[in-house]
């Protein structure tokens, strides 16, 4: 089969399309014949092997990456299950976390995946699982968002700020989106009740308080961004940190760990939603919102699974709009 593999790490130009063996599916396993995939920033963190902390804890590999073929958010079509996997066959059309998801076919195990809601393409089911579970646990898990609170969201047209967007409207809040001018009315389509230009006002210097602020971008100071909280606030960074750090998002969630301990506001971190604890609930949840008509994925940019390299520089970058998707025929 086709896939995209990474030998090393480094910058994208190590991405390469090649012929592989087809993974098998083993007990509790299914195997899925991809038709889309997603890119996420924790892909390139993968690619590139930082933050370099993560490597000693495990979390990646040492000196080359743990899994050869790249990729985690995909949707297709179930094309084999293992033995003892229950309440999925083949020819189901699902979504979810598959390691190895930039090929032709990906094996994960069956608690990682879930019906792919039937209006969607499989374009935009590959946007939901990791953004989409990291803005609901950003916005209702961790940020305990409830109806009437005013709710700001920084970084609001990306990948997971798109979805938080929704998700607070989709809660009754009143949803403040933080994003450049040309966004603005994907902001506002997506519920939002007011948009701040970021190349033309700081959130944090107006007069205007938040009792939840989801931070996905880390340019301002937890000073600066206590400040645009009210007394009893909570602030949830989005700590996927950026490319080329030896720590990464480490440092910065250690020092806000120890100022919650201090301060009456709540300050919490979040990490890209990983295929690991009750991640099931979440996809089920977030997939019932879509099936709701409360919640729409927005794919920006679509490649070829040969044009993997420009999609996974295109997402380094850092100004998507809404998800990068990789099509796989």
């Amino acid at each position: 089969m086709k896939a995209i593999v990474q030998k090393r790490f480094g910058p994208p130009e190590i991405l390469r399309l090649e012929d592989v063996g087809r993974p098998e599916a083993g007990p509790g396993e299914v195997l899925v014949r991809v038709r889309a995939a997603a890119l996420n920033p924790y892909d390139w963190h993968m690619m590139r092997g930082d933050p370099y902390v993560a490597r000693l804890l495990g979390g990646m590999g040492v000196t080359r990456p743990k899994v050869p073929v790249a990729g985690i958010d995909a949707a297709g079509q179930v094309a084999a299950v293992g033995p003892g996997v229950q309440g999925v066959e083949p020819g189901d059309e699902v979504l979810g976390f598959c390691p190895g998801a930039f090929a032709e076919y990906a094996r994960t195990t069956a608690d990682l995946v879930v019906p792919k809601p039937a209006g969607l393409t499989f374009e935009q089911a590959a946007a939901v699982p990791m953004a989409a579970v990291t803005a609901l646990r950003g916005i209702r898990t961790v940020g305990e968002a409830k109806a009437g609170q005013r709710v700001l969201v920084n970084g609001a047209a990306g990948g997971v700020g798109s979805f938080a967007v929704q998700i607070a409207s989709a809660l009754d809040a009143e949803v403040t989106a933080v994003c450049s001018p040309g966004n603005a009315d994907l902001a506002r389509s997506s519920g939002a009740a007011h948009v701040i230009d970021y190349t033309r006002q700081d959130f944090t210097s107006t007069d205007t308080r938040y009792d939840l602020i989801l931070d996905n971008v880390g340019n301002h100071p937890l000073s600066r961004l206590r400040r645009a909280l009210t007394p009893a606030g909570i602030l949830v960074a989005n700590g996927g940190g950026s490319p080329g750090r030896v720590v990464g998002a480490v440092g910065s969630t250690l020092r806000l760990v120890a100022a919650n301990t201090v301060v009456r506001q709540r300050l919490r971190v979040i990490l890209p939603a990983a295929p690991a604890g009750p991640i099931r609930e979440d996809l089920l949840a977030v997939t019932a919102l879509i099936e709701a008509g409360r919640l729409t994925p927005v794919v920006g940019r679509t490649y070829p699974l040969a044009g993997t390299a420009e999609a996974m520089r295109h997402v380094e970058a850092g100004h998507a709009r809404g998800k990068a998707v990789i099509t796989v025929p």
